[in-house]
């Protein structure tokens, strides 16, 4: 009897134990079956919140496309707006609340910062947002934009999309896509091509990544791209900006001379006297280019508007130092149609902070023009735009095989060849551009080597009044908070 009772005790001691291990066993899963469901319904609530405020993004585009007049001067613009997303199946799936931010500049809108929260009536603790900026796209999303033939030598290192609307040569070592809008070119001497070729592709030559090169290739309007100058004069005329008439004097002796300083000033000086020197481009021929500064007069120094950081000059500019802003830099004559100024690159050009706070944009009437007396390693950092003209570097010579009225003349014959160029920004040209002149495979003026970098961090947040390439807005900078 006393074995029975020690053997039926070890057994209800045993099922106890077994029950209380299901048990812990049981609860454990239990709990795990109620926390995933949980997390299931949380993971669906964040879908629907992320959709939710995505609606919201599509709805205030469709509320922007159709008051476009918000989009020219800000007014109009409804902050915050709270739009509530129908369930398809009935009833309201949440609400998004759109929260929309106007960047403006002389009182035109440069672009609009867009943030949408969405809150799922299914959980509302899990929201998300989403932000955006509606803007045009600009020219600064490439490296270069041509409207012309165009050779890219082998001495370049190209970072960054590169764009012509005519046939391109490319012998350069490159990260990005090369893309040309023809299908075939006549690539002859001048780009390189021996023996020519009459029907070369529209991306031909000995380049790094030939995987990258596209053509044919949508056309780029440069007529679209073209900037309003009568309406920016009457911006800084009128709305903060800083405008300078024609200076006095003979056309080719005088113009204005900026310094840009780290603070965020410029220094203006009028320029009363210039050497010229001949010079050779692809464009115009032989000709005379009057950019060595010999007298000028100090203006002042004056702080770059932040509400409007535009300078539009009727004459001649050369540019250098240091930008501690952003801002734009216009060189044109709205109500002279005999004259188109060019911009002169005098020295260095760079930015006071690399993070993307700073930046310039320069728009030339015609040209865009490195001059002969520029130093021999040179930086210059900006978004380059030669409206009508070209951008570039002449060919200068003081070689014994031209004429001495095709020569620098020995005091300047030391700046003939240069070293080195290095540009971290976009060029847009419509004429052929060109820093370096070569013969029988050597460089005999400008720069021997050339380095050009897109400036990805001024690509979707450009200085104002930056040229767009496209008249249909679209978002950019798309991430979640």
């Amino acid at each position: 009897m006393r074995k029975r009772t020690s053997q039926s005790g070890v057994t209800v001691m045993l099922v106890l134990a077994f029950l209380g291990i299901f048990g812990l066993i049981l609860g454990t899963v239990t709990s795990y079956a109620l926390m995933q469901s949980k997390y299931g319904r949380a993971l669906y609530a964040r879908e629907q919140a992320l959709h939710i405020a995505e609606a919201g993004l599509e709805y205030y585009r469709w509320f922007l496309a159709h008051n476009p007049a918000i989009l020219q001067t800000g007014v109009g613009l409804v902050s915050p707006y709270t739009y509530t997303v129908e369930d398809p199946e009935g009833g309201e799936l949440g609400n998004a609340e759109v929260t929309a931010t106007a960047n403006s500049q002389c009182d035109a809108v440069q672009w609009i910062d867009l943030a949408s929260e969405g809150v799922p009536n299914a959980d509302t603790r899990f929201p998300r947002t989403l932000s955006v900026r509606y803007m045009l796209p600009s020219v600064a999303e490439y490296s270069y934009l041509l409207n012309s033939n165009v050779w890219a030598g082998s001495d370049r290192n190209i970072r960054g999309p590169y764009h012509s609307n005519g046939g391109i040569r490319m012998d350069a070592t490159h990260n990005s896509d090369v893309m040309s809008a023809v299908a075939t070119w006549n690539c002859d001497g001048n780009y390189n091509c021996s023996p020519s070729q009459p029907n070369a592709p529209g991306v031909v030559g000995d380049g790094s990544n030939p995987a990258l090169w596209t053509y044919p290739v949508p056309n780029v309007n440069f007529e679209a791209i073209g900037v309003n100058f009568t309406d920016l004069q009457s911006r800084a005329e009128n709305n903060g900006g800083i405008h300078y008439d024609p200076a006095s004097g003979s056309v080719n002796n005088r113009g204005y001379h900026l310094i840009f300083n780290a603070d965020g000033t410029v220094t203006v000086y009028r320029v009363t006297s210039t050497i010229g020197k001949p010079s050779y481009s692809s464009q115009y021929g032989w000709g005379t280019e009057y950019s060595i500064i010999n007298n000028e007069t100090l203006l002042g120094t004056y702080a770059v508007p932040s509400s409007c950081s535009l300078i539009f000059v009727e004459d001649r500019v050369w540019l250098e130092g240091t930008v501690g802003s952003k801002v734009a830099v216009v060189a044109a004559t709205p109500d002279d149609s005999g004259t188109s100024p060019d911009v002169y690159l005098r020295n260095n050009i760079v930015y006071a902070s690399n993070d993307g706070s700073d930046g310039l944009t320069v728009i030339a009437e015609r040209n865009v023009l490195i001059p002969l007396t520029s130093p021999d390693f040179m930086e210059i950092h900006g978004i380059f735009v030669a409206q009508s003209g070209h951008y570039g570097r002449d060919f200068f010579t003081n070689s014994s095989s031209y004429p001495p009225s095709l020569r620098v003349g020995q005091a300047y014959s030391s700046y003939v060849l240069q070293s080195e160029l290095t540009t971290v920004g976009t060029v847009v040209s419509n004429g052929r551009t060109g820093t370096a002149w070569s013969s029988g495979g050597s460089t005999i003026s400008g720069y021997q080597q050339r380095y050009d970098y897109y400036d990805q961090l001024l690509a979707f947040s450009p200085p104002p009044f930056t040229p767009t390439v496209s008249t249909d807005y679209r978002f950019a900078l798309w991430r979640e908070q």
